[in-house]
């Protein structure tokens, strides 16, 4: 195996809001790496339970390790990523070790998306005499943004039933379990000094301590060993039996999904009695605008409408003042409603469902319900400024608020604050008022008419990013980003045609095409930024000054098939030039997965969440407007 894809990710989520992801090495590079991350309050409170373990094999010849850890300054040990002769994470993530004199040891990490129960499996490949496995988990109990170090109050007390073991290392924290066919001997020890490369990379915090309880002993030659992490502390539990039941019931789930399928359900999750969609593995939760806009390709693309209705609905009595919250936050308190457009996303996506599902009676009112809730808000204005102007349209923005998709921030400052009337905004806006009825028409009219005439900047061949910025009428921002595509694609309604709208896919092509998507700022402008890396304020400052994000590919090639012709020749071309880079990112970084951002500047190196909601729900949406 080549160096480089051992830095490879994967993920196993558990449609809870947990998950299980690491390195293709085995080897952790992020805080989030971990084998049990479970919610406490689904989908949210995430807490880091049991990070990784050690593994190592005692046989005849010799002892090898099957685990590798990296520890501070720059040490790596034991060495297991030497034995690792293989890896694939289809149907789930598997590797193949060799040891000496020929013993070849298979190792898998399947997800139960019932209960979130995390299943480990080693089988000795050839049978053999005399080969015992030893696995020691690796403890933490912490939220999964943070680090562990050693301390006091971690509890390393074992209730023990055969090879069945629970510990509860925190009070308030659910009990872990570790459900085994072997032998348990407890042996409490710290592990400390772990270096997690990546959150160096990022400019945080990198170090932990993690506690090991004890270890669990196998005899491989009798048979395969086993063993199931969960949360609680039963212990009466058949962990053979188990894991047969986890194994055939993914095997019989997966079979009928394919790669882009089970890579899209991963992000859908429950809840309370609805669903919901996680925005990005491994630090983001269920955000409005993220969730809409990526429901279309993971879900309505797929065919998914109970699931499209469960999410809407689950959203749809959250609408307050007109608005839609874009982020519950991850331990509780109040919605955050900040953003202007993820009412108007779920108002295109619930147009879209209706359209195409036509849902029972109750589901098409509440829907319509929430949906005319929303139009009625912004026509008579909300928070932050956001109200329709006497042009029909939608100003908005406050002081020190980011109200759109580019959304960062450094310190108190706004990098791309965009308060006055932004321009996919716009087209949002006049693409709600078509969706929610003929009510709105003639408002929907005037907006479209104002919207022609006053963001087209002949002299870029292009529409301005912003007019009436700061809300003075007649100033405007003509950097050119990729926000202006949505007036030509990527929404049921284009505002622009003719030879405007293929003025526009030009440009942007020209200018902001990447093999990874669009970037936000084109590279002749002075603030834009070739790559998204370094800490916290350096990172924020690029993010969209430059940088790359695959979610727009969907509305470019949406824009330039409205421009070009949408025949089979021309969609061919497009899934072969737009949409093949894409296809092989998902050997890379995320595996099956499309990245959150990449660099502007070639080699447009993958940066963010490996796995993205939005990214791969516009790439399969992109599919099948292409096939």
């Amino acid at each position: 195996m080549n160096k480089a894809s051992l830095h490879n990710e994967w993920l196993e989520s558990d449609g809870l809001g947990g998950f299980a992801s690491g390195t293709v090495g085995t080897f952790r590079t992020r805080r989030y790496h971990a084998l049990l991350l479970a919610p406490l309050t689904p989908p949210t409170g995430r807490v880091a339970l049991v990070n990784g373990f050690e593994a190592w094999v005692d046989a005849p010849s010799g002892r090898f390790p099957l685990s590798t850890q990296h520890y501070a300054p720059d040490v790596t040990y034991p060495r297991g990523i030497d034995f690792l002769a293989d890896f694939t994470h289809e149907p789930w993530p598997r590797w193949t070790f060799r040891g000496p004199v020929g013993i070849e040891i298979l190792h898998e990490v399947i997800v139960d998306r019932v209960d979130g129960s995390v299943l480990l499996h080693w089988h000795l490949v050839q049978a053999a005499p005399d080969m015992r496995l030893l696995v020691r988990p690796l403890l933490s109990g912490r939220d999964y943004h943070a680090l562990m170090r050693e301390n006091g109050a971690f509890a390393f007390d074992a209730r023990v039933a055969r090879g069945n073991v629970t510990w509860r290392p925190y009070p308030g924290l659910p009990a872990i379990a570790a459900l085994t066919n072997g032998s348990y001997s407890h042996d409490p020890v710290w592990y400390r000094n772990f270096d997690y490369r990546d959150e160096a990379a990022r400019g945080l915090d990198h170090i932990e301590d993690l506690a090991a309880p004890g270890a669990f002993g196998f005899d491989l030659s009798r048979g395969d060993a086993v063993m199931a992490l969960r949360t609680g502390d039963q212990l009466e539990v058949d962990a053979d039996a188990l894991a047969v039941r986890i194994r055939e019931q993914e095997a019989a789930r997966r079979r009928s999904l394919s790669l882009l399928s089970r890579s899209a359900e991963s992000f859908i999750v429950r809840r309370g009695n609805g669903h919901t969609i996680i925005a990005g593995f491994p630090w983001f939760t269920d955000w409005g605008r993220d969730t809409f806009i990526a429901m279309r390709g993971l879900v309505l693309a797929r065919g998914r409408y109970d699931l499209a209705a469960s999410i809407l609905l689950a959203w749809a009595d959250t609408v307050s003042e007109g608005m839609l919250p874009n982020r519950f936050p991850d331990h509780g308190g109040a919605p955050e409603f900040n953003a202007v457009d993820a009412s108007l996303w779920f108002v295109i996506v619930a147009h879209e469902l209706l359209a195409t599902a036509h849902p029972d009676a109750t589901t098409r009112t509440r829907l319509l319900g929430a949906v005319t809730a929303i139009v009625d808000g912004y026509t008579s204005g909300t928070r932050f400024g956001i109200r329709m102007d006497t042009d029909g349209l939608l100003a908005c923005g406050a002081p020190g608020v980011q109200l759109t998709w580019m959304d960062a921030r450094v310190a108190n400052r706004v990098v791309t604050p965009r308060a006055g009337k932004p321009v996919e905004v716009q087209a949002l806006w006049v693409n709600a008022l078509r969706c929610a009825g003929v009510r709105h028409a003639a408002v929907a009219d005037r907006a479209q008419a104002a919207f022609v005439t006053r963001f087209w900047n002949a002299a870029a061949g292009a529409l301005y990013d912003v007019v009436d910025v700061d809300h003075v009428a007649g100033r405007v921002d003509a950097s050119l980003r990729p926000n202006q595509i949505f007036a030509v694609g990527g929404l049921p309604y284009s505002l622009v045609d003719g030879e405007m709208a293929r003025g526009i896919v030009a440009t942007v092509e020209r200018e902001l095409l990447t093999p990874l998507g669009l970037r936000t700022l084109a590279q002749s402008d002075p603030a834009y930024k070739p790559r998204c890396e370094g800490g916290v304020a350096q990172r924020d400052g690029a993010y969209h000054q430059g940088t790359v994000w695959p979610w727009l590919i969907g509305a470019f090639v949406d824009a330039w098939l409205n421009v070009n012709g949408d025949d089979d020749a021309h969609r061919a071309h497009a899934r072969r030039r737009f949409l093949a880079p894409l296809l092989e990112h998902l050997n890379v970084a995320g595996l099956g997965h499309v990245s959150e951002i990449a660099d502007g500047d070639s080699p447009h190196t993958p940066r963010g969440c490996p796995f993205q909601a939005w990214s791969l729900g516009e790439l399969i949406r992109a599919l099948k407007r292409t096939a």
